[in-house]
């Protein structure tokens, strides 16, 4: 079976606007460029994933259905501009449980590379924490630190005092896609479909 390049993606804060906790539909939007970066990812012949840390419902903010209907819906905008999640990975761990999915740690993933034939010699993962980056570094793969979300304040008061060092810092997803599809040397011409 051929493996394909992947990207993992965080969700809030690098493919649609930061809310703190994402607690009604109405509020999802889907940050701007978003869509047509993603799309020259995918057309380059990648994968796209998100992995996501999801809280809200183990804190008792609103039920784990509501989680599943952004993302549903998310995908159904996402679908207008041609982009395809493949999958979406969700911790739903409250961070005291000290599971082994919750970002940065590597489970959700370890489930991927389980249930996909991923080339994982060209994986990216992006995100705007510091905890991607750190899952990335975790993962064995490169890390992209984007600056929309909690970016920008993650890469001016955390990270001059991290030891965890993301390979690229972009203002925004397609600058993120700019870089990948550059270091990767996929042309948006290629088709592996």
């Amino acid at each position: 079976m051929p493996r394909y390049p992947a990207i993992f993606l965080d969700r809030d804060g690098t493919i649609n606007e930061e809310m703190g906790y994402l607690n009604h539909l109405s509020r999802l939007r889907i940050l701007r460029g978003v869509p047509e970066a993603l799309k020259r990812l995918q057309k380059a012949g990648f994968k796209l994933f998100v992995v996501t840390n999801q809280s809200g419902p183990a804190r008792g903010y609103f039920p784990k259905e509501l989680v599943y209907k952004i993302n549903t819906e998310l995908s159904r905008r996402l679908k207008r501009h041609g982009v395809v999640i493949e999958d979406f990975f969700i911790c739903f761990h409250h961070p005291n449980d000290n599971c082994p999915c919750r970002k940065p740690k590597t489970g959700l993933i370890e489930e991927a590379l389980r249930r996909y034939p991923i080339d994982t010699n060209r994986v990216y993962i992006i995100g705007d924490r510091l905890n991607d980056v750190e899952l990335a570094k975790r993962s064995g793969f490169k890390g992209i630190l984007v600056l929309t979300g909690y970016g920008r304040g993650e890469a001016e008061y955390l990270l001059p005092q991290s030891n965890i060092k993301p390979d690229y810092i972009a203002k925004d997803l397609r600058e993120a896609a700019d870089f990948i599809l550059k270091d990767s040397n996929i042309h948006q011409s290629c088709d592996f479909s």
